[in-house]
């Protein structure tokens, strides 16, 4: 039986976390006036030498306080070989598409799984400045201040969002009847291209719901955790517990929940 980590330790983590968020989105600052060069994964799925060097600079950082935890990082992968229970979710650059046109709504997402639980969730807009940090049973915050999710009961009055996957053009899972359903329900629908960001606004209120297919653990690692403490409910497609390795995400204010998983479920029944 591994010990929970103590108070302290805890800040320890935090910190660290955070120091590297903003090390990493100074990274990506320094990229959009400089420059950068891009590569593509597949025809829609970009990735730059920002995404990369931030990377980097993430997990330098964290390895100079915690050298025996491990890292899943979406350009690098898992790291073979630790038995640390201690595993760091790393996107470094969640928006890249959003990045490499120039269009400002991207950010560093960076997530600390402990036994299997998410413990902890940074996420930051170096773009606007906004840091969103949680940590498990102790509440959500944005540059320091607590967030809640809305107040909003009624998915008519309900502004959602949601992405769609890079293999949008060859998957018929591709979340478009699902769209097409939420537009006649709820009052707005938006697609910001982040789902860590995504995640955070539902946190802070600013959407009432999300939900998406095909996610990656480095895409909801961190949010996760934030939704979760400032008071909201994230669950599958099904309404089961969340898990960050299983590509389906529906995370709401919990007002509205139920109601989202109704639309969902009547879409997939009329594929």
């Amino acid at each position: 039986m591994i010990d929970s980590p103590n108070s302290s330790l805890v800040e320890l983590l935090l910190s660290t976390a955070v120091t590297a968020a903003k090390i990493a989105g100074s990274v990506l600052l320094d990229y959009t006036r400089s420059g950068f060069h891009i590569e593509h994964k597949s025809p829609i799925n970009l990735v730059t030498d920002a995404d990369r060097d931030a990377e980097q600079c993430i997990i330098e950082h964290i390895r100079a306080q915690f050298p025996h935890h491990a890292f899943l990082a979406e350009e690098r992968g898992r790291e073979q070989g630790s038995s640390s229970p201690y595993l760091w979710i790393i996107d470094p650059l969640d928006g890249t598409t959003n990045f490499a046109h120039g269009y400002p709504i991207y950010c560093v997402s960076i997530g600390l799984e402990y036994c299997g639980r998410c413990l902890l969730g940074v996420v930051f807009d170096p773009s606007r400045n906004e840091l969103f940090t949680a940590v498990d049973g102790q509440g959500a915050h944005l540059n320091g201040h607590p967030l809640r999710v809305s107040d909003t009961n009624d998915l008519g009055n309900s502004l959602l969002v949601t992405g769609f996957a890079y293999d949008i053009r060859e998957t018929p899972r591709n979340n478009l009847d699902h769209f097409a359903k939420f537009a006649l329900r709820a009052q707005g629908i938006r697609r910001t291209g982040s789902a860590a960001l995504d995640l955070c606004y539902v946190a802070a209120g600013r959407f009432d719901g999300f939900w998406e297919v095909r996610l990656n653990p480095w895409d909801i690692a961190a949010g996760s955790v934030i939704v979760r403490e400032a008071g909201g409910r994230l669950t599958d497609f099904l309404g089961n517990e969340l898990s960050i390795y299983g590509q389906e995400l529906v995370a709401s204010n919990g007002h509205i929940h139920d109601a989202m998983l109704k639309v969902l479920n009547e879409a997939a029944s009329h594929r």
